[in-house]
Parts: C-alpha cells; sequence; structure tokens
C-alpha cells in the first residue's frame, strides 16, 4: 500500500462496488480513503447468466460482496459502515448484523473485544417480511459442498442413494478435496476464491486477526454458482452439534460454528426464498443428526476410507500413507478418532490413522479438552463434550480398548465423576425432526439414518 493506514485506528469500513464478467465475481472495499481491497472469486466454464435470471443472480452477488467483507472488516472493526448501493432493507440488515456478530464472536472472544452495539449495517426501513422472490423453476439437481471429511461424503452417498442428481462443489485448491470430490463419482466443479492481496499487507500492519465464518462466505458463493449454472439446492453436511456453543463470554454464546449452526440456516436459507429464488433451498442435508449417527453411517462407506482427512493440518501434510494425512495432534484428528472408534473394528481403524490416538499419554489434554474435563470444548468443528463422554464410556465398556492408556485413565479418573446413566451412546444415535431438507431429497434422510 502506497498510503499506509493503522488498521485498528480507521473510522469507516466501506463496500465500495461489486462486478461480475466473464466467469469471475470482482468484490471491492476500502477503509477510510485508503486502496482497495479486490477480492476475486472464479467460476470455472462458466455460462452467460439467463436473462431470466440475472436479477436474482445480482442480488446474489450483492450478498456475496456483504458477506465476503466480513473478512476485511475484522482487520479493524471500524464503528461506521458505508455501502455503496445505498442502505438495506430490514431483512438484509439483520442477517448482516447477525453474521458479523456472531460469526466474528470467537474472534472477539480471543482478542478481548466486544462487539454488541458497534456492527450497523445502513437501513432503508423497508420492514423485513418480504413477499418470496420468483419461482425461476431451476433444474432439479443438488451442490454438495466437498470438505474432504466424513460428513460430507455421507451426504453424497444419500444423495447417490436416492438417484438424486448432485455436483461436488468446493471452493480453494486443496489437493485433498479434489482427491474426495473426484472419489464420489459425480461432476465436479472446483470455484476459487482469491483474498485481496492488500489483506495480508494490512495484517502487516497490525490489523486484527482471527477466525471468521467462512462457512457463511462459502454458502453465499454457492447461491451465486446455482443461480449462474442451474441448480435449485445446495445440501450442506453440517450437524445439528454444530449449533452447540463452544462457550458463554460475558454473557454471549461463542460458537466457532456459527455460519454451520441451524441459525444461520435458517436465517440464509429464508433470505434466499425471499430476495433470489423462491425455489432455491439452502439447508443441511445432516441436520436431524449428532456426530456420532454420522460417524456410525460413514463407518458403513468403507470405499472412501483411504482418501478422507478432517485433519486440521491436511492440506500442509498431504501424503501417500494414512499417517500423512492424519497429523495425530490437533482436535479434529482426536474427535474423528473418538468418534469412530464405538463403529470400526479396532485394527481398521489404527489402520485409517496409523497409530492409536488413545494409547498416547502425551494427547491427554487434547481429549480432556473434547470431553470437557478441566477445559472447554476446542475452538473446531467437533462434536458436543456429551457425545465425546458417550462414545470414551462406549470403549471404556470393552475389553480391546481398557488397557490404552487414556481410556484406563478415563475410566478411573473421569467416570467417578460422571454420572453414568447419562453416557448411553444410543440417544445420539436418534434423528432429530429439526431440519430444512425439501421434499425432493427427504428419501435421503432415511439412507442416512
Amino acid at each position: 500500500m502506497t498510503n499506509p493506514i493503522q488498521p485498528r485506528l480507521t473510522q469507516v469500513f466501506r463496500f465500495v462496488r461489486c462486478s461480475y464478467a466473464n466467469g469471475v465475481a470482482e468484490l471491492v472495499y476500502a477503509f477510510d480513503q485508503g486502496e482497495e481491497l479486490i477480492e476475486r472469486v472464479s467460476f470455472p466454464a462458466a455460462p452467460p447468466v439467463p436473462a431470466e435470471r440475472k436479477r436474482a443472480f445480482d442480488d446474489a452477488l450483492k450478498l456475496l460482496h456483504l458477506f465476503a467483507g466480513v473478512s476485511y472488516y475484522k482487520a479493524g472493526i471500524p464503528p461506521k459502515i458505508e455501502l455503496a448501493n445505498g442502505p438495506l432493507d430490514d431483512a438484509t440488515a439483520n442477517l448482516l448484523e447477525a453474521l458479523y456478530l456472531h460469526g466474528l464472536a470467537e474472534f472477539a472472544y480471543r482478542n478481548g473485544l466486544d462487539l454488541r452495539g458497534r456492527i450497523n449495517f445502513p437501513r432503508s426501513g423497508e420492514p423485513a417480511d418480504r413477499v418470496e422472490a420468483a419461482t425461476l423453476h431451476l433444474p432439479k439437481r443438488t451442490l454438495v459442498p466437498i470438505g474432504g471429511g466424513k460428513d460430507s461424503l455421507v451426504a453424497v452417498e444419500a444423495v447417490k442413494q436416492i438417484g438424486g442428481e448432485a455436483t461436488a462443489v468446493w471452493v480453494g485448491n486443496s489437493p485433498l478435496i479434489a482427491a474426495c470430490a473426484e472419489s464420489t463419482g459425480l461432476p465436479t466443479l472446483n470455484i476459487q476464491r482469491e483474498l485481496a492481496p492488500g489483506l495480508f499487507e494490512l495484517n502487516r500492519l497490525g490489523a486484527w486477526n482471527g477466525h471468521v465464518p467462512v462457512t457463511a462466505v462459502n454458502s453465499a458463493i454457492l447461491a451465486v454458482a446455482a443461480i449462474l449454472y442451474g441448480y435449485d439446492s445446495i445440501a450442506f453436511a453440517n450437524e445439528r452439534s454444530a449449533s452447540a456453543a463452544t462457550l458463554e463470554y460475558e454473557g454471549q454464546q461463542v460458537n466457532h460454528q456459527w455460519s454451520k449452526g441451524f441459525a444461520f440456516e435458517q436465517m440464509f436459507g429464508d433470505w434466499l426464498h425471499t430476495h433470489v429464488a423462491a425455489d432455491l433451498d439452502y439447508f443441511s442435508l445432516l441436520r436431524p443428526y449428532s456426530e456420532l449417527a454420522i460417524t456410525r453411517a460413514f463407518a458403513r462407506l468403507t470405499s472412501y476410507f483411504d482418501v478422507f482427512s478432517s485433519c486440521n493440518r491436511n492440506f500442509k501434510i498431504l501424503g501417500p500413507k494414512p499417517a500423512d494425512r492424519w497429523c495425530g495432534q490437533c482436535p479434529k484428528c482426536h474427535f474423528v478418532f473418538l468418534a469412530l472408534a464405538p463403529f470400526l473394528p479396532k485394527p481398521r481403524l489404527l489402520g485409517i490413522f496409523g497409530r492409536n490416538l488413545l494409547d498416547d499419554e502425551a494427547q491427554s489434554a487434547g481429549f480432556d479438552a473434547l470431553l470437557e474435563y478441566r477445559d472447554h470444548k476446542p475452538f473446531e468443528c467437533v462434536g458436543e463434550g456429551a457425545e465425546a463422554r458417550a462414545a470414551m464410556y462406549a470403549l471404556s465398556q470393552r475389553p480391546e480398548w481398557q488397557e490404552d492408556v487414556l481410556v484406563a485413565r478415563f475410566r478411573s479418573e473421569i467416570l467417578p465423576q460422571l454420572d453414568s446413566s447419562q453416557l448411553a451412546l444410543e440417544p445420539w444415535l436418534q434423528a432429530s425432526p429439526e431440519h430444512r431438507v425439501p421434499s425432493r431429497l427427504q428419501a435421503a434422510l432415511a439412507a442416512i439414518g
């Protein structure tokens, strides 16, 4: 930047403009009168936007501009937000303010900030209760986001089992995700997101930094893609446990997975129906299920055992051996190992991970956090503490696991402090009726359960 700014002292965050041409969306932001921050999202082999979908496409693109801005706003969190395209109706402003407040709650907690009352998007005063947008008669096919882990593969197989037409889609250039997507046998769509280079310069200049609700940004990208390519549904694979807060901070719930939770799903799905297309459905196919129910379903999908990984570090350590796909140290490795253990033969699980994480005393602190024993749940996409305790309790009752050092420690030290009547595995395997799965895909729910 030719005119360096001090990000934390900025007064205004500006949504400057957004545009689309030849398969590339440009999203432009700025602090005060500083240099423009230009993000680009590239849609491969993009067809021309059909005339009957042009308005819906433009509205979805505008929301993508607003959603993606969270990655830049958090660098300075200035007190004022300006919109080049004018104020928002109440429904859109409510959605944005909820996303920025709750989606940045972990960021605020880690930085000792309080964003309540600070995030205010300009409003036009148009009421929130708008009528539905037009029905676009979108083709009855589904975008299924792939993340490289077990959940999205369970969703893919459920859709395939009912004969649904679907495409595996992902944002970014992860080789592991690409390999997982290819292994599904579905058509694939790889969208690229290029963050503004100026963001990294802001970080060098002392910007605030931390977790952002990237699932929400990807959701907005896929809404644009659904209108552009012609899909009537976007089926994420977010489980019901994603709605559970990680902790409470000064009266506010802090949830690492807020944009994977049901509250966001409801708000965004409703917004798409009223502002983009009445027949564009956004939902999670796995919403009725706990992480344990999903791992039980995944345990049947043996063809994916050699390609999937939920490891936080898999983008860097992807390699040919199981141990290369699982660092064995991060919360995701810990949780997936623990959640799969009740549903797989022990040798098969050890073959996937290349080691026994529950027979390593050095891992005790990581598993304690999962159990919410002397610590809170990790800031990661992992299941609830009660789920982890149920899984560990199940292992503690099985001879083949009882001698492993962390299972033995659970039996002797932690279990006596728990109410064993609250540790049953079976209740976690029951589906909840709470979901937004459209009728044409509800048969897939039975394929999961």
